[in-house]
Parts: structure tokens; C-alpha cells; sequence
């Protein structure tokens, strides 16, 4: 169990209770809840995602803090969006594969709307808005999906505008997942070669450090809706 190699099973459970002299029945009883609910596979787990281990941690997410400079995040884009930028990948995907693709990244978004929603703090560089994914079409109807998500409570969208220059993580992308329950957070870094995990304190620190840096520096959340509706006249 404590390799990873096995599950704890209920009777396990109870034997670490009596061990350790828990002898409140309720959590006892939550723990027992908790071990067989970790026995359940995962939705994502069907789709042989490379990223899988990412939504794995998204799913039971207390915080999700999401810088991008290129493409809006997975969990605020359209359908369309979704598929113009698999269109462009290397190598080129199947168009089932594609589609699948899609619905995953539809499915995650389900977690803004569970009944214990995370707080999903995204912070885009300017230059999302103005690359063209997929047509004007789809970027003006990807725009007003960003317009809706940031009227949402627990949604916060900021925007860095190209008038604030080099900023902190002017070459970088990555989102921070934060956990209720003093669980240690995860930061996810995904680039072209593969995905890459830091769970160290100070690498966690660092990362938010720089993501309340970028989030000062970013207009605010007002602001960034105010220029959303400017861009979305252009397309």
C-alpha cells in the first residue's frame, strides 16, 4: 500500500483505525467510503489520454490556476476551438481520434458545474485572443464562451495585454492544482515532447509566486471582459 502497488482494501482500513486509535465510527466509516470510491475507475481512464493523470488531479481539484500564452485552456473552449487545434497538431490525428479528443475535453468541463466546483483562475497572454484558431467564426464564438465563463462565480478570467512587454512567464505555460484537506498541490507543466509534474514545496511556491505575479500585472477581471467584447467585434 504505501508503494502504490495495491489499493487498501475496507478490512485494511478498519485494522489502521484500530491501530492507530481512531475510534470515532463516522470516520472511520468515511475512510472505509473513501478506500472502496478509489477502487472506481476514472471516466478519463477509457480514453488512453496521454494527459490523463492531469484530469485524474483536475477532477478533484479545490483551485485551478491556469496560465496559457498561446491557446485558451481546455476547460473554456468551445467544440469548435477544441477541434480546429487538434486539426493542427504533429502528428496529424485521425479524425475519430480527433473527435474523441472533443468529447474529453467537453467531459472535463463538467467539473465547473458539479455541485463542488473548483475555482478556476485562468490568466491568458493577449496573444490567445488574436491568433486564429479554426476561423473568425469559431474565435467569435470562442470569445463569447469567455464572456459567459467570466460571469461565472467560481470563474476569474484576466488577461495580460501586450502593453505590460516581458513579464515573468513570457516563455512558459502552466496550470497549479491546489487540493482542500492540506493535500500538497501538483503543478503541471505540458509541452511538446511530453507533460511534467513538480510536487517539491519550492517548485509549488515558485509557480505561485509567479502566477500572483501575472495576476497582478494582468487586467482585471472587469477589464479583461471589457476587452473580450472589444475583440469579439473583430471577428
Amino acid at each position: 500500500m504505501e508503494t502504490g502497488q495495491r489499493g487498501a482494501t475496507a478490512r485494511d482500513i478498519r485494522d489502521l483505525c484500530t491501530l492507530y486509535g481512531i475510534t470515532d465510527d463516522a470516520e472511520a466509516g468515511r475512510l472505509m467510503t473513501l478506500a472502496k470510491e478509489g477502487k472506481q475507475q476514472g471516466w478519463w481512464q477509457s480514453y488512453d489520454l496521454p494527459y490523463a493523470t492531469y484530469v485524474g488531479l483536475e477532477a478533484a481539484a479545490a483551485t485551478i490556476k491556469d496560465y496559457d500564452s498561446g491557446v485558451v485552456p481546455g476547460l473554456l473552449q468551445t467544440p469548435e476551438y477544441t477541434r480546429a487545434r487538434h486539426e493542427g497538431t504533429m502528428p496529424r490525428l485521425e479524425p475519430n481520434a480527433i473527435e474523441r479528443r472533443v468529447e474529453v475535453t467537453m467531459t472535463r468541463q463538467k467539473v465547473l458545474n458539479s455541485v463542488h466546483p473548483p475555482h478556476f483562475w485562468s490568466i491568458l497572454d493577449e496573444a490567445v485572443l488574436h491568433r486564429v484558431v479554426g476561423s473568425p467564426a469559431v474565435m467569435k464564438a470562442q470569445l463569447e464562451r469567455l464572456i459567459e465563463a467570466a460571469g461565472q462565480p467560481k470563474i476569474t478570467l484576466q488577461v495580460i495585454p501586450y502593453s505590460v512587454g516581458a513579464h515573468p512567464a513570457l516563455d512558459s505555460i502552466f496550470t497549479v492544482v491546489e487540493f482542500d484537506g492540506g493535500v500538497p498541490g501538483v503543478v503541471y507543466v505540458e509541452g511538446l515532447v511530453g507533460s511534467i509534474y513538480f510536487e517539491r514545496p519550492e517548485d509549488l511556491d515558485r509557480y505561485l509566486g509567479v502566477f500572483d505575479r501575472l495576476s497582478v500585472i494582468a487586467l482585471s477581471p472587469e477589464d479583461t471582459v471589457a476587452l473580450l467584447q472589444k475583440m469579439r467585434t473583430i471577428y
